[in-house]
């Protein structure tokens, strides 16, 4: 590319008058010695919902908590369920590794529950069910007496 005279001329003056950058802003000491990961408040790093809770509550003097902290605490609420439940799904399968029943001993049993052709219900299988389907009877009946 060239340049007449001029336009080389005036491309000099604009290069000596481009201003010099600025100088880095010096840190405090404090936090030039500890990075902001290694600096944090235990509200930012609580993952026990009740013990997030708390600290909270200690940070807040009248309760109130923003929105993010909240949206972290039932983040914290709901990963400590799903941590609970597949606990629980690995303790049934650990007890029944065949997974042929239900939680509380009932065997499963899907479509055969429903109405017979006749318009019958299926006999009860255990004595527990016996006692249940009795029990719920006897609370229907005592439901019709009072009315």
């Amino acid at each position: 590319m060239s340049f007449d005279a001029r336009s080389l001329e005036r491309l000099q003056q604009l290069g000596r008058s481009l201003p010099k950058p600025l100088p880095k802003p010096e840190l405090p000491p404090a936090a030039a010695a500890a990075p902001a990961s290694q600096k944090r408040h235990r509200v930012e790093t609580e993952t026990d919902p009740q013990a997030l809770f708390r600290e909270l509550m200690q940070v807040s003097p009248d309760g109130s908590v923003p929105p993010h902290l909240l949206d972290r605490l039932r983040q914290a609420e709901a990963d400590q369920q799903r941590v609970r439940q597949a606990e629980q799904r690995r303790e049934l399968q650990r007890q029944n590794p065949k997974g042929s029943t239900a939680p509380g001993g009932l065997q499963p049993r899907g479509a055969s529950n429903e109405l017979r052709p006749n318009r019958q219900l299926r006999a009860p299988a255990s004595s527990e069910e016996r006692e249940l389907y009795t029990a719920f009877q006897q609370l229907l009946l005592e439901g019709d007496e009072e009315e």
